[in-house]
């Protein structure tokens, strides 16, 4: 970590201040940008938790629990951004389960059919998380794992990713809103009172 001298403290703070107010915004918006390319785990990567690897099985999972059809489906609606997100702060606890269920997914899939689960036809995919859910996985494979938990718990997420507020990284443009006829919840505070509907 790089300390700074006093003189070098005076010459940054002098600096700052000579900055107009454009200057300003446009290099709080760039740190704040940077900011967002590192993950909690401190690699510099799109995501917070996951890898590339994982968001694309992820994705893929997601999108068999809630398909897309004349709707999105959960991967577009960023159910895995979601996820990735809620892994560096209130689903912190499930990191060890979802980089060793994945992992083990992976297996199960090279094994079965020889090939990554992403790129498996739907069928095949389905047929996996089917047995994922009954607790019928591969027992080799699994043998750290609990399949039906992994399955319970991602489905779960992929759920909270795809209905919740989009606020939280998922549901994007409130895919399933509009999906279901719900208008956009207001905010507490923020309702546009029409006195002529009263």
């Amino acid at each position: 970590m790089l300390k700074a001298t006093a003189d070098q403290a005076l010459r940054i703070v002098s600096w700052y201040k000579n900055l107009s107010r454009r200057e300003f915004i446009q290099l709080a918006a760039a740190a704040a940008a940077a900011g967002g390319t590192a993950s909690c785990s401190g690699s510099r990567s799109p995501w917070r938790f996951l890898r590339t690897d994982e968001s694309r099985t992820l994705a893929a999972i997601c999108d068999q629990l809630i398909p897309p059809d004349v709707d999105p489906g959960a991967d577009w609606a960023q159910a895995v951004n979601f996820i990735d997100v809620q892994l560096c702060g209130p689903f912190r606890d499930s990191q060890a389960l979802y980089r060793n269920g994945i992992a083990c997914l992976e297996k199960t899939a090279k094994s079965s059919f020889g090939t990554a689960f992403a790129q498996l036809s739907s069928d095949q995919q389905i047929a996996i998380l089917k047995a994922l859910e009954k607790g019928n996985a591969p027992k080799n494979i699994w043998a750290n794992v609990n399949p039906r938990g992994f399955f319970e718990t991602v489905l779960a997420h992929t759920m909270q990713g795809f209905y919740g507020d989009p606020r939280h990284g998922g549901n994007r443009a409130h895919a399933s809103w509009k999906m279901v006829g719900l208008t956009y919840p207001p905010v507490r505070g923020r309702l546009k009172y029409d006195a002529s509907k009263a």
